[in-house]
């Protein structure tokens, strides 16, 4: 694997050439949080840093988008008739992301492209983007990563991997886009530098103190931790304000809905939530989740359990933490796992005796 030595002196040049292939995106701060934002043409990602609040999946998949535009005005001939919106799928960079929201797009990838379905939204982005981690040396306090198949060194879903080595950058090329993108720039002088980057791997995930167990989540049976008594008590402060869906990078739901003004009109797709009320209501009034104890339960029965019996991936949560760092009435993920996987242990023991 070729790792490359880039002084801070030079890395501002680097950018420069990036420039001119790549609309850039990286971690700038708004206020008391660090946002990804696309760069303006001499800006620099600002990389101090543990994590921004919002994960860098909207680049890929934004927040609202248009998908098509279309005129009620019968004058035209054009009238009624829906037309893609206009896209910009160049080139893009993102600098700075944490390796488990690169490991969260390759988990969200498992939605939008499948053997009968190819997003084509989602995947003309995500096809345009090169995506450069930042390896995480000062974790949060709430981050579990290493316990779900991830870690601050994380590779799965990177195009490269940077870290800070003081006066320079080691940054290791992991896929023919991040070779390209190393080109691009200028990046070149490569060194041995394995070694350095497999000790400070060690060290940083020394740092994390926090973990969940989920080895009984695959053989645990679905039925029994959907009526499990502990449901309502977790669902009991929760206010349904969907904080802990937008901030999470691997919650892929979203909603489409037809706006107008006048006689022109477009159609767009939003981040929706499992969260709001309103989220399953049915055409004809009837809700099968009309609870917040229905909501609350599917969320963390799709991450820790629908997902996992699906897919041959772990579960749908990569341990950044956000949702135990922002939801305003400190529901847990961490408990709500240790509840499930320890309610799943004690239905096999019961079912064995």
């Amino acid at each position: 694997m070729k790792i490359v030595k880039v002084d801070k002196k030079d890395w501002t040049d680097g950018l420069a050439k990036l420039y001119r292939t790549y609309r850039l995106f990286g971690p700038v701060k708004e206020g008391a949080f660090h946002c990804f934002r696309e760069l303006a043409e001499g800006d620099r990602p600002d990389f101090e840093f543990q994590n921004t609040r919002l994960s860098a999946k909207g680049i890929i998949y934004p927040q609202s988008e248009d998908m098509f535009v279309y005129t009620l005005d019968e004058s035209r001939e054009d009238h009624h008739i829906l037309k893609e919106a206009p896209k910009d799928d160049t080139p893009r960079a993102v600098l700075g992301i944490r390796p488990c929201d690169a490991k969260a797009v390759s988990l969200l990838k498992l939605n939008f492209d499948t053997p009968d379905y190819k997003d084509p939204y989602w995947l003309d982005r995500y096809n345009a983007t090169t995506l450069v981690g930042l390896a995480c040396d000062q974790p949060c306090g709430t981050c579990f990563c290493t316990s779900t198949g991830c870690g601050p060194y994380h590779e799965e879903g990177l195009d490269l991997l940077m870290t800070d080595a003081g006066d320079h950058y080691l940054i290791k090329l992991l896929s023919a886009k991040g070779e390209r993108l190393a080109q691009s720039a200028g990046w070149d002088g490569e060194i041995d530098g394995l070694a350095v980057m497999e000790n400070r791997k060690k060290a940083a995930e020394a740092k994390i103190t926090q973990s969940i167990a989920t080895d009984n989540l695959r053989a645990a049976d679905t039925l029994a931790l959907h009526q499990a008594d502990f449901w309502e008590e977790i669902s009991f402060a929760c206010i349904n304000c969907g904080t802990c869906t937008y901030v999470c990078p691997t919650c892929w739901c979203f909603d489409i809905q037809d706006e107008v003004h006048g006689k022109n009109g477009k159609r767009v797709r939003n981040w929706d939530s499992c969260m709001f009320p309103i989220f399953t209501v049915h055409t004809t009034g009837h809700n099968p989740r009309d609870t917040k104890l229905q909501r609350v339960r599917q969320r963390f029965m799709h991450k820790l359990k629908y997902f996992v019996d699906k897919y041959e991936t772990g579960i749908m949560c990569v341990g950044c933490g956000r949702c135990v760092q922002h939801c305003p009435v400190n529901i847990d993920i961490r408990r709500v796992c240790e509840l499930m996987n320890s309610h799943a242990a004690s239905d096999a023991c019961a079912a064995e005796g």
